[in-house]
């Protein structure tokens, strides 16, 4: 496209404020609400998030929401391809002239929920090496996303992924906080998480209404516990948070049932896990979460 060549020949980034301005009205793009499209223009923050992902010669990346290419052209110069998931039409045509000089460069015009990965992944030129997802996720649908990665059994490495703040919050909290919940449970299950630092809204166009926060997730080894049935564990975690400020109990019985037989069944499978009936949730860890599940199990709920 000419933007790339002229982006090549001047050292130009297409995140630069001017470039991002000038790719928009040249193609008169105009920002969808419905798509929570955010363009970062901020070349620092940019190399960072390459930086964070250790991307190199011997990584695929997938990208979600590539919008005109700012991170897509980073993420392209340091590893061996990129796959970029666009579900916005109007993007395709733009994408073809800011990232025309990359050969190794896919840009994929389907929702990354619907399209079938599995399939997508065989057409890297080398689909044996590690995968990592590096992206800046759209706000309004970043935990169904991340759970649809995750959960997809595609063995992605490690996601650096940008999200709103308060979520990425979320995801990486230790129990007895405030922020720990069923999504801190379901996310640290499969990889170790951290925030890797903050991006304030004024770097966007247009800026959102919440500072974001670049998120590293590392698949671990083997999840962090063994258990009888994943989806039950999951199911017992979401239970045990339903009412933030009541008990483990109060919480378990409003799932399972109050018939007498339910309660004792629940004694039961408290007293096998060594928890107390009294605490809340939030105390309780993952491996805690583990052996209550399998208790569960073990007596019939």
């Amino acid at each position: 496209g000419y933007l790339s060549n002229n982006l090549e020949r001047t050292h130009m980034r297409i995140a630069d404020k001017n470039i991002t301005r000038a790719v928009l009205e040249r193609h008169g793009f105009t920002f969808k609400k419905s798509f929570g499209q955010n363009f970062l223009t901020d070349t620092n923050i940019l190399q960072k998030i390459v930086d964070t992902a250790e991307i190199d010669q011997d990584v695929n990346v997938i990208e979600i929401g590539p919008g005109i290419g700012a991170l897509t052209e980073f993420l392209a110069e340091s590893a061996a391809e990129v796959m970029a998931f666009e579900i916005d039409d109007r993007l395709i045509p733009i994408l073809a002239d800011t990232l025309g000089r990359f050969d190794n460069v896919t840009v994929v015009n389907q929702d990354i929920l619907k399209t079938d990965l599995q399939t997508q992944i065989q057409n890297f030129k080398n689909p044996d090496l590690p995968i990592k997802v590096v992206a800046n996720l759209p706000y309004y649908i970043t935990t169904p996303i991340l759970m649809h990665l995750i959960e997809s059994k595609i063995p992605f490495s490690e996601f650096v992924v940008m999200m709103q703040r308060e979520v990425a919050d979320r995801i990486s909290a230790e129990p007895n906080t405030k922020a720990y919940g069923s999504l801190s449970i379901a996310v640290q299950y499969y990889m170790t998480a951290k925030v890797a630092f903050i991006v304030p809204r004024t770097v966007f166009v247009p800026a959102p209404n919440v500072d974001s926060a670049i998120l590293k997730m590392v698949r671990r080894e083997q999840p962090l516990v063994q258990v009888q049935d994943e989806d039950f564990l999951f199911r017992v975690s979401k239970a045990a948070f339903v009412h933030r400020r009541k008990t483990l109990w109060n919480n378990l019985t409003s799932h399972f049932g109050k018939s007498e037989e339910t309660k004792e069944k629940l004694e039961k499978a408290l007293e096998l896990a060594d928890i107390q009936p009294s605490i809340r949730g939030e105390a309780l860890s993952i491996p805690d979460f583990g052996r209550l599940a399998d208790s569960l199990k073990e007596v019939g709920l």
